[in-house]
């Protein structure tokens, strides 16, 4: 019985490295090995960075809702610790997005948590 190959599939599995590889740099992009390697580093990269993306903004929000509380005389723990004993149910992206664009309703937030 003869060797037979399966060129088709073969091709498109090496066509599929390298169309995710493209835009590498150098053997990156061209070779099929060092592409396979590179696109599977970016790859791994890719799926850790979805989670600490979400780790990093809630990092951000916190900071600026701290900076936000900060110039109306409180700290940021004492702040969500008196948001919730108010019972005001709001999350930290909202929070921050309201310091940020809404100064005067949030400087009105922190006064009723204040007075809580």
């Amino acid at each position: 019985m003869p060797r037979s190959t399966n060129n088709v599939a073969s091709r498109a599995r090496r066509k599929k490295i390298l169309k995710a590889a493209r835009g590498y740099w150098g053997g990156k992009s061209k070779l099929i090995k060092t592409a396979k390697e590179a696109v599977q580093r970016s790859l791994r990269y890719a799926y850790r960075d979805r989670r600490t993306r979400k780790r990093e903004f809630r990092s951000l929000w916190i900071t600026r809702i701290n900076a936000a509380v900060r110039m109306h005389g409180m700290n940021y723990s004492g702040f969500i610790r008196q948001l919730d004993k108010a019972n005001i149910r709001m999350d930290r992206k909202i929070l921050a997005d309201m310091a940020l664009q809404e100064p005067q309703a949030f400087a009105k937030l922190v006064e009723q948590v204040k007075n809580a």
